[in-house]
């Protein structure tokens, strides 16, 4: 039941891929002001074009915890936070690398979001709860063999997802988990799936549709639709129904 109409807005990888759409979609739909989170500024300088006014780059970098604390000082009215950024390695389990892709990935996809957190939940909490959205994927449900470690890493964050579903329902902020498919982005091409996946405007728009519907779960394209329809009772009488917690 959140509308990001006249709201303050964070979304972190905001240059390109699903970052990208989900500024669009959130400025289509409203939003005043969108802090575009970005590794380094100049990043940034096409989206401030584009959008003048609009846009205001901040510097978040998931392997730079400082910069994500001092982000929370700065962006102090946001309402809205988008924890968008990841990476995905191509590692199996057996492969000599593992370790050290797993590291990297963790490092970026999990304590990323957790700092994401622990920075901003107190600056929702100040504006009257707001809204966290966190970007995971159909991969944090089912592990791919070549994928083994960035499986791995979603599967984390989405367990950590959980927990804080609990902790922001106690300071009123809506928290939406997203699972994609693969989709049309630099990242997802890297991995080998180019021409496989949709758009990232339709991530974009189901979250905005998922905030107003109040949801906790997204699966927003066709691919990520399927593994909802298997996982839907699971969630439903386990996930969402906090029975571990009861």
């Amino acid at each position: 039941m959140y509308e990001v109409k006249n709201r303050v807005c964070l979304v972190t990888g905001a240059n390109r891929g699903i970052g990208r759409a989900i500024i669009e979609s959130f400025l289509r739909h409203g939003a005043v002001k969108i802090y575009a989170g970005v590794r380094s500024l100049d990043k940034a300088d096409e989206l401030r074009q584009s959008y003048s006014g609009k846009i205001t780059p901040i510097r978040i970098d998931y392997t730079l915890p400082e910069t994500i604390e001092n982000a929370a000082l700065t962006a102090t009215d946001v309402e809205v936070v988008v924890s968008n950024a990841g990476i995905l390695n191509k590692a199996k389990v057996t492969d000599a690398n593992v370790i050290d892709a797993f590291a990297e990935e963790l490092t970026v996809n999990v304590y990323g979001l957790l700092r994401m957190a622990r920075a901003f939940a107190p600056v929702l909490k100040a504006n009257g709860g707001g809204a966290f959205v966190q970007l995971n994927s159909i991969a944090s449900l089912a592990s791919a063999d070549e994928f083994a470690t960035y499986c791995a890493s979603k599967a984390a964050a989405y367990s950590f997802t959980q927990s804080l579903r609990r902790m922001f329902a106690e300071q009123q902020t809506a928290l939406l988990s997203v699972h994609p498919g693969p989709i049309e982005t630099d990242m997802s091409a890297k991995a080998g799936f180019a021409g496989a996946g949709e758009a990232p405007g339709v991530v974009a728009e189901a979250i905005v549709e998922s905030l107003q519907e109040g949801e906790f779960l997204l699966f927003p394209d066709q691919l990520a639709k399927l593994f909802a329809g298997a996982y839907e009772r699971f969630a439903q009488d386990i996930i969402e129904a906090d029975e571990l917690n009861a």
